[in-house]
């Protein structure tokens, strides 16, 4: 048993791999070949054994491995933090409209906060592992949300763990007006990036990105004659 549950959650840990490396791959894409990066950051983590079986505990889940995988779906969780609210639905977009990604369920708390003002945009996603007897399909959780969004979920976190999750009232009232500021900010900060910079998300960089992977002039230049060439015969 202790073998079977080690694979199980390995299984986790490389989904979550997975999906945190697609993500990287588009963030330095963005990075060196865009003008404009819409990913900040991405972050991911693999809840333990003794989370998962507490967990199964709490919800009354019949504890075999197919029934864990169905009714427990943030085992795996990746977390894509966005410079602004559209960003957050365009690398939602870029992400699960890759072929082998399934999308099993999304939760939108950006535009339906949680009574308590949190706002992000949940997804549940299969990705295949392929492992020594063949492909898994693996659920993982991927959060996007903006900065503002990821600050207040953090302090929010921070204080329900200090109260041991009795916050007295006043200070969920303080959250809740906390969590409008946090939205009025970004819808403030997405008009402004705006109304300076215009609609530049899809445009080339104008200038090579400091990666280390910029094409000179002279290489630019090169693959220009050898693709003419390559015409000509």
């Amino acid at each position: 048993m202790r073998e079977e549950f080690s694979r199980f959650m390995l299984s986790y840990k490389f989904g979550m791999d997975e999906i945190t490396t697609k993500v990287r791959i588009l963030q330095e894409e963005f990075r060196t070949v865009h003008v404009y990066n819409p990913i900040e950051h991405v972050s991911a983590r693999l809840k333990t054994p003794e989370s998962v079986l507490e967990k199964v505990r709490r919800k009354g889940c019949e504890p075999t491995f197919e029934r864990i995988r169905e009714q427990i779906t943030d085992i795996a969780g990746v977390r894509v933090t966005c410079s602004f609210v559209s960003d957050a639905y365009r690398v939602f977009d870029l992400l699960t409209g890759q072929r082998d990604i399934d999308v099993v369920a999304v939760k939108d708390y950006i535009r339906d906060p949680k009574p308590n003002g949190y706002r992000s945009l949940h997804a549940i996603v299969e990705v295949p592992v392929f492992l020594s007897d063949g492909p898994t399909p693996v659920p993982v959780e991927v959060q996007f949300r903006t900065i503002a969004m990821d600050f207040w979920a953090s302090l929010e976190h921070k204080i329900y763990y200090k109260y041991d999750k009795h916050v007295p009232d006043a200070l969920l009232v303080s959250l809740r007006e906390a969590a409008t500021t946090a939205a009025k900010l970004d819808e403030d900060m997405e008009r402004l990036h705006r109304e300076i910079h215009g609609d530049d998300r899809q445009q080339p960089a104008l200038e090579p990105s400091p990666g280390g992977l910029e094409l000179s002039e002279r290489v630019v230049a090169q693959l220009i004659q050898q693709r003419a060439a390559a015409r000509g015969r």
